[in-house]
């Protein structure tokens, strides 16, 4: 195979593993990423592929898809060759033999292409875990669960970005519920940003406590498992909740979307083999009972779009439409239950 995305190169540098916070900017050609927190990992992960020239041709795959990389590094671009960056989501599932396809591609990425493996939760004693950290072209990092006062740091610094005033005890309560989920944080985050619409609000425990969905009557879980299930009866919820027991918009959507988000997370573990994913995935409260039944009705590709709608549902409810939050909502959840693959 000629010189193209991943054409052989080879030159003997030191092995090297850095800090996580070292990764930045990118300036070696093969990253190997793996510990326990994965939010943090594919984090770091999008970043690096972020990273570079605008022009470069990015991809995600899996390392079922392997061949994809192999593919763009036969293509070149309409006015010469382009720099190839690619992300492999998933290393850590990998078999003995696409193990070897990934450290043959790890030792031959070209100088001006970037290869980055994700290997959250490998087991420590995998052949692969082991050769890729002895591979001298690969620099490597590794993320591990944060602790408390890490977590509250980075919450804090996050929070801080986005221009939002938060007390105390409700930053305490965020990093309790939430502690090393980024993704669910960000996602929580972003819905005090919608909340606070750029009116300086001041969020107190009472109004993150909704947010989360703390005080949250058992009707409104019984809305999400219905939802959940795709069944009819969840319309018939969605308007008692919100004319009878005048549950906010906001409450009502935060539940919601944090249900996709378990069942996602769900499917992530079980597809890498999970013995217990309701363990691994960290689900909790009343999903616990129901996840197993309701995630038999969703692929992962569904679950990710719906998700989405629920954003947008969200900016309308914020001042994009005219239309009632009721109508908003009704649409929305008519989407959700009759949605399928």
């Amino acid at each position: 195979m000629g010189k193209g995305c991943f054409g052989a190169f080879a030159v003997w540098v030191l092995e090297m593993q850095v800090s996580p916070q070292k990764l930045l900017p990118a300036e070696h050609r093969s990253y190997y990423l793996f510990g326990e927190d994965r939010d943090a990992l594919l984090e770091s992960a999008e970043a690096l592929l972020a990273a570079g020239e605008a022009d470069a041709v990015r991809l995600r795959v899996d390392v079922s898809e392997l061949e994809r990389i192999e593919v763009e590094s036969r293509s070149q671009g309409l006015f010469g060759p382009q720099a190839c960056y690619a992300l492999v989501r998933n290393a850590e599932t990998a078999t003995p033999k696409q193990s070897e396809h990934l450290l043959k591609l790890a030792a031959t990425v070209a100088p001006e292409n970037r290869l980055i493996l994700c290997a959250a939760d490998i087991t420590w004693k995998k052949a692969m875990h082991k050769k890729m950290l002895a591979e001298s072209l690969v620099v490597s990092a590794e993320f591990r669960l944060p602790t408390a006062a890490d977590f509250k740091a980075w919450c804090t610094k996050y929070i801080q970005q986005e221009n939002l005033y938060i007390e105390h005890d409700a930053l305490e309560m965020i990093t309790e519920r939430l502690h090393g989920m980024r993704e669910a944080t960000k996602q929580l985050i972003g819905r005090m940003k919608l909340y606070d619409h750029g009116e300086g609000v001041n969020f107190d425990v009472k109004l993150v406590g909704e947010l989360l969905g703390e005080h949250a009557p058992e009707d409104l879980d019984d809305f999400c498992h219905a939802t959940a299930m795709k069944d009819i009866r969840a319309i018939k919820l969605l308007r008692h909740l919100l004319t009878n027991q005048q549950v906010s918009d906001v409450q009502l959507l935060t539940w919601l979307s944090m249900r996709l988000n378990q069942m996602l997370m769900y499917l992530w573990y079980q597809a890498k083999g999970e013995r217990s994913p309701i363990q691994a995935a960290r689900i909790f409260g009343a999903a616990r009972q129901h996840i197993t039944k309701e995630v038999q009705q969703w692929s992962a590709p569904e679950l990710m779009q719906v998700m989405k709608d629920v954003t947008q549902a969200e900016k309308l409810l914020k001042g994009a439409s005219i239309e009632s939050r009721i109508m908003v909502l009704e649409r929305l959840t008519l989407r959700l239950i009759s949605n399928h693959d």
